[in-house]
């Protein structure tokens, strides 16, 4: 077939499908996944896919989608035929959410929420629901199920983190010498006063450890659920988010994240992360929107708006 065009090329990426650069006509082409997760069904179905549509070859990305490899673009209508037949589509590119990752916290022994199905609500309602809408640039968001900090919150547009914040029952506390409590955390956030087990808060992660470890159940959860993190991103000019003020419910948790997009949104620029926007902008400003601003109350009109150009 003749040479693509650049305009050909963008437009199928925009539909999941990245150009290999060392071919004439060849992509990869990006199979979503909710969180990771496939049934036996849509597996078989993916690798039939690349056996007759590509190079046979398939790769696991690091946002949790499948990729196949060596598809043609003359294949790439039938591509999307056959992963229909399993409700699988192909996608995660462009500027707009792209697909959620989470740990396994539900299985991990660290887990202090089910991060998994945190990342499923997510992709259910923002991955699938914003689907249509056109962000300034690319925005990520990763579940962690403990601050263990395995699949990078703090390196994502939202960053969310299980938590547990222990609360000392000091009926139940023996002031043992030896107490697991203060002499197993390993940030030293635990020490004793006047026999009895004190948390330092500024310095405790809430991960949930020493509620686990006590022998006699004197530390139990005051407060569980996650800690957000805004702003983060990795690459050569990596940026660390800044946490939202709070332990939140999964059901705040959501709200919030909807507010954050919204938010990017109305004041983004064009090819700007939303790490970028709150230097610009000014972290104290943008979170004092997150936390106080209603942005859904005028998502009409903000999803409408056309999204400028950065000035000067």
């Amino acid at each position: 077939m003749a040479k693509l065009t650049p305009q050909e090329i963008k437009r199928v990426k925009a539909m999941g499908y990245l150009y290999n650069r060392d071919s004439e006509d060849e992509f990869n082409c990006r199979v979503i996944t909710g969180n990771g997760e496939l049934t036996s069904e849509q597996l078989i179905n993916i690798a039939e896919c690349a056996k007759r549509y590509g190079c046979g070859a398939v790769a696991l990305t690091s946002r949790m989608t499948v990729e196949m490899k060596g598809v043609k673009y003359n294949h790439i209508d039938a591509v999307h035929q056959h992963l229909a037949k399993a409700n699988l589509y192909p996608g995660g590119t462009g500027d707009k959410l792209r697909p959620i990752v989470a740990c396994k916290g539900a299985t991990c022994v660290f887990g202090q929420v089910n991060s998994a199905e945190i990342a499923q609500q997510i992709h259910d309602r923002f991955f699938l629901g914003y689907q249509a809408v056109s962000l300034p640039h690319k925005f990520k968001i990763a579940v962690g199920g403990c601050p263990n900090n395995c699949v990078k919150p703090d390196l994502n547009d939202i960053g969310l983190v299980g938590q547990s914040m222990p609360l000392l029952q000091e009926e139940l506390c023996r002031d043992c010498k030896k107490c697991i409590v203060v002499d197993g955390c390993k940030i030293h956030a635990p020490h004793k006063e006047q026999g009895k087990v004190v948390f330092d808060r500024e310095v405790c992660d809430n991960c949930g450890k020493c509620i686990r470890t006590c022998y006699f159940h004197a530390v139990v959860p005051q407060q569980t659920g996650v800690k957000l993190l805004l702003g983060g991103k990795w690459g050569r000019v990596g940026k660390p988010g800044v946490a939202v003020p709070g332990i939140y419910s999964i059901p705040q948790a959501m709200d919030l994240i909807e507010k954050v997009i919204l938010l990017y949104r109305e004041h983004g620029y064009k090819k700007e992360r939303f790490g970028d926007m709150m230097t610009r902008i000014g972290d104290d400003q943008v979170m004092d929107w997150v936390l106080h601003d209603d942005p859904v109350q005028r998502k009409e009109t903000i999803l409408a708006r056309e999204i400028p150009s950065k000035i000067g």
